[in-house]
């Protein structure tokens, strides 16, 4: 019955406002400064909060704004909630089918994790110093803003396998580390290295090469083995890194490569009209691309591409002519 009496126009309408601005929107162009302000200062405040003459000098405005936030952050993810049935890769037949997919997005989970454990300190006991820290996880609600942190989640989500793989080796050489400096060690420092598991100690700070000093292996055995152990980390470190910087370039590639088939489109004609600029110009802030490096992958494509001259996307002119 409910859905029957919602308007889908104003639903839609309040859908664009909550998503982040297209040009020309000034209504969502506020939206988005006012949430991003408001999550930089959730960020701010619970920075300050960690100071101890700040939290007892101003524990009270630190609370009000808290409260405040956490209304806003509500209401948002209602209105949210309410608006998934009209996102395109959400939609289904039924408003409850689209409402759930959207809830298990990841943006969703970070939205709800922004004002959830608000609400669960009421009713549970969940220590204050946890229910700051988790504050901190409304930074992350800025990725829906930035193509900087967008194209990180992307990177993840693509290699989560591989980096699967690397965790799962990672885990093993980390056990096999620590058992074998609890089996050289354990006689001459019984309480450094009492069991295997606080062997791991050791062995994370060898293994990621940060090397504390504060328990080191003294057995010639031991130190044998510790320095295989330090060998053996640089590849650990080198496998998560080079998966990062592979899955960049792969997502920069793919993200460059999307922008020259939409150019190529727009070049069928060969002119660039009005709003073959503006689409133009939208994609290029989705995918994260600098004005120079649009007008470059233009330029190629127009080069490419029966030797059509190439136009700026933002005023349509004949590049060469500029020059």
């Amino acid at each position: 019955m409910t859905e029957k009496t919602d308007t889908p126009s104003a639903r839609l309408r309040i859908h664009q406002v909550l998503e982040p601005a297209r040009p020309g929107d000034l209504l969502s162009r506020i939206a988005d400064i006012a949430l991003v302000a408001l999550v930089a200062s959730n960020v701010l405040a619970v920075i300050l909060e960690s100071v101890a003459s700040m939290a007892l000098s101003y524990g009270a405005f630190f609370n009000w704004f808290e409260t405040i936030s956490v209304a806003i952050f509500s209401v948002e993810y209602g209105l949210r909630l309410w608006t998934a049935v009209e996102v395109q890769r959400l939609r289904s037949n039924s408003p409850l089918i689209a409402r759930l997919r959207y809830m298990a997005s990841p943006l969703a989970l970070l939205d709800l994790a922004a004002f959830l454990p608000y609400y669960l300190s009421m009713f549970f006991g969940i220590d204050l110093r946890f229910l700051r820290a988790l504050r901190l996880l409304r930074l992350f609600k800025l990725a829906r803003y930035s193509p900087a942190l967008s194209l990180v989640g992307a990177v993840f989500a693509a290699e989560a396998k591989a980096f699967g793989i690397a965790l799962s080796i990672l885990v093993v050489v980390i056990i096999f580390a620590s058992s074998g400096i609890y089996l050289a060690e354990q006689a001459a420092q019984p309480e450094a290295f009492s069991s295997i598991p606080a062997a791991m100690w050791w062995s994370i700070a060898t293994l990621t090469t940060v090397g504390y000093g504060d328990i080191t292996p003294i057995t010639t055995l031991g130190k044998l083995f510790g320095g295989c152990v330090m060998i053996a980390g640089i590849g650990m470190v080198a496998l998560p890194a080079g998966l990062l910087a592979s899955g960049f370039s792969e997502q920069i590639q793919r993200r460059r490569e999307h922008f020259s088939r939409q150019v190529t489109h727009a070049l069928k004609d060969g002119v660039i009209d009005a709003d073959e600029r503006h689409l133009l110009n939208k994609l290029r802030k989705e995918l994260g691309l600098s004005e120079q490096e649009a007008l470059h992958l233009l330029d190629n494509v127009a080069r490419s591409d029966k030797h059509l001259p190439p136009r700026c996307p933002h005023c349509g002119e004949d590049l060469h002519s500029k020059s």
